[in-house]
């Protein structure tokens, strides 16, 4: 008990204390405006032109001046699936991920493929962020110091790891001030870029125009055709996070549409005029690679070059320092939306259900943990290499916006006959299909030898696991549908003995009571109350039924749905009451609603006690024949833990086995 009053005490002191959900102005305080969720969301996408154009550029093999049609062409890719995912937003207002538009608009099992791609992605944008910005601050010291990157960079991730198991707030507004430091200073690096050659415009013009004309003449229209569409292909990096404001818009401020809409507005803008910006700048400073550099850290190098000692290093210091910061923030995205996918997909039964559960700062807090823990293997595994990360990063994005693309053009085909603008929406969600189909295929064929086929495999066997954990649900539901029998049952029992004139059965303090722990009016807690007459026959004369109302990713979306959440439990317990009470038992139910149920049940019970002295508790518990480790991972043994804990009190609790 000592050891966990320490733990407690440890993790309320890094973690924070429990937050009341009772509060209607818990979701107003957690959710984020427009503002906040540009730099807690659009980071991940502005975040990329600190890696994307870097990518491209460095594709394009000696013409850089080729640069300026993979500047154009990414710029309006950018616009273009911001403004798809605008659909996106109307037609899910409550949060329009990758998963659920796969699901709702093309089939659960393209969901299930969507989700897995988006929870690697994810992953992956928290390792990648982390991991760049680790090279933006390696990039300006020593080359000795370089040994101490990857360390740095795992520690980057279990700072964003505690801050998430704090709370959304928490993890972004110490950013803020960062962010808006990104903004001002790659706003003067593309400026000063741009005013410092219009001295010599016309030189910097015929100069430009003469390497294009080489360009063409050494590799002619095809090769020239072929390099900038391989350099536009392995840019991909520079899209991701665009989905970043759909997935996340339980989590934004009424209205959400509204708020999600402006928040890509933000976040394309900012995006596009950045990257197209920094691509144009490379090309004017004729930036090179350099190892153990950034191509944006050579481009400050050369931009300050004229600037002076002091100044010119204090500028690269300041912006490579914003750049490592935005990249942590972006991090923090996956922190966001990967575990809701997560919950998301647990709520569907495709994982494990306890990835919805939220702990008692209103976060869920198992997906968290997840997230992280498979961040820091992979920013070990791969070594913190950008140049790696990047390609499994691109691959699996696009799978999930090819499909949400498919199930949007889908979607607009199928309500031509009741939409007025059906087909700009299908021309626009078509043209994002195109573009996204065509980046996927290329980044695949292109990088499959390189890495790409180690994210499909890994996206592939989630697949595959998801399809096996369905499965099993599906099993143990049809399993339980058996038990149905038994409500049928008792409803008809309850209705042929009802009698309105008898007398209500009376309290007896001294009697002994039964408190039967249950999860609804259903078969495995009538099968539980069954038993214990079984068993005990006419031993207890008072029962009392003991509900927790779990409060899941799926009901925690506003003060509304906490209340129907109490609604419906207090519904469920009484229908127990009415049925003892017929049957001619003093009965009383007590209820509670909470993230914790062993928590809830422990508040509930000096009450339950101080007026039912004589009491024992019971709980049923499923029992599988063949019991495996996937059974006890995928089931909820919280009775089990509610035994032990009252056990230490002193009150005695029965498990009874409901067999399946």
């Amino acid at each position: 008990m000592a050891v966990n009053k320490v733990f407690k005490q440890l993790k309320t002191f890094f973690i924070g204390g429990a937050r009341d959900f009772t509060d209607h102005k818990i979701f107003h305080q957690l959710a984020l405006s427009a503002f906040l969720a540009w730099v807690g969301l659009g980071s991940d996408g502005l975040s990329s032109s600190c890696y994307g154009p870097a990518e491209a550029f460095k594709a394009l093999q000696g013409h850089p001046t080729l640069g300026i049609f993979v500047a154009i062409g990414t710029g309006i890719t950018i616009l273009i699936i911001a403004s798809s995912y605008s659909h996106i937003i109307e037609l899910f207002p409550h949060g329009g991920g990758g998963y659920l538009v796969a699901s709702k608009l093309l089939s659960p099992e393209m969901g299930v493929i969507s989700g897995s791609a988006l929870l690697i992605d994810y992953i992956l944008t928290i390792t990648i962020s982390i991991a760049s910005g680790a090279d933006a601050i390696f990039s300006f010291l020593p080359i000795g110091y370089i040994g101490y990157k990857l360390w740095f960079a795992v520690f980057g991730v279990l700072v964003l790891l505690l801050l998430n198991l704090r709370g959304i707030k928490e993890a972004v507004m110490p950013l803020v001030p960062v962010f808006l430091l990104f903004v001002v200073t790659h706003a003067v690096v593309i400026v000063y870029a741009v005013i410092s050659h219009m001295s010599n415009f016309g030189v910097v013009y015929h100069e430009t125009g003469r390497e294009l004309t080489n360009s063409f003449h050494t590799l002619g229209l095809f090769g020239v055709l072929f390099l900038v569409l391989k350099a536009y292909s392995l840019g991909a990096g520079t899209f991701t996070g665009i989905e970043a404001v759909s997935n996340g818009l339980p989590v934004l401020r009424d209205p959400k549409v509204a708020t999600a809409k402006k928040t890509m507005k933000y976040m394309a803008i900012s995006l596009s005029v950045t990257v197209m910006g920094l691509m144009l700048a490379y090309i004017l400073f004729d930036v090179r690679d350099t190892p153990g550099k950034t191509m944006n850290a050579i481009l400050f190098e050369s931009l300050t070059a004229s600037w002076g000692g002091f100044y010119g290093v204090g500028f690269v210091w300041i912006t490579l320092f914003s750049e490592a910061v935005l990249l942590f923030i972006a991090a923090q995205t996956g922190f966001l939306d990967g575990p809701r996918v997560l919950a998301n997909m647990a709520l569907d039964k495709w994982l494990p259900t306890r990835f919805a559960m939220l702990s008692d700062r209103l976060v869920t807090e198992k997906g968290i943990l997840v997230m992280g823990i498979a961040s820091l293997v992979m920013m070990l595994a791969s070594n913190g290499s950008v140049d790696f990360l990047i390609v499994l990063y691109s691959i699996n994005v696009f799978i999930t916006f090819t499909l949400s693309q498919l199930g949007m053009v889908k979607h607009w085909w199928e309500q031509r006959g009741t939409e007025k603008q059906w087909f700009k929406k299908l021309m626009i969600n078509g043209i994002g299909l195109t573009l996204t189909t065509f980046i996927l295929i290329s980044v695949l064929i292109l990088k499959f030898n390189e890495g790409g086929w180690v994210t499909m495999v890994i996206t592939g066997v989630l697949v595959l696991g998801a399809f096996f954990i369905k499965n099993h649900y599906n099993k143990t539901y049809a399993t339980l549908k058996r038990l149905d029998v038994i409500v049928e049952a008792a409803v008809l029992s309850g209705q042929d003995v009802h009698d309105s004139t008898a007398p209500a059965p009376l309290y007896d303090p001294k009697a002994k009571t039964a408190a039967i722990l249950v999860n609804g009016f259903n078969g495995l807690g009538l099968h539980t109350l069954f038993s214990v007459f079984r068993l005990f026959g006419t031993t207890y004369k008072n029962y009392v039924f003991v509900e927790i109302g779990s409060i899941d990713a799926g009901n925690f979306k506003g003060a509304d749905e906490i209340e129907n959440l109490g609604s419906f439990v207090r519904n469920e317990t009484s229908k127990y009451v009415d049925y003892m009470q017929d049957h001619g038992h003093y009965a009383e139910a007590y209820f509670s609603i909470g993230t914790d149920v062993v928590e809830e049940v422990n508040k509930l019970v000096p009450s339950i006690r101080e007026k039912f002295p004589d009491i024992v508790f019971f709980g049923g518990q499923l029992v599988f024949t063949n019991e495996s480790m996937m059974d006890r991972w995928l089931h909820n043994y919280t009775v089990f833990a509610v035994q032990q804990n009252l056990y230490v009190h002193g009150i005695p609790f029965v498990i009874l086995p409901v067999k399946v």
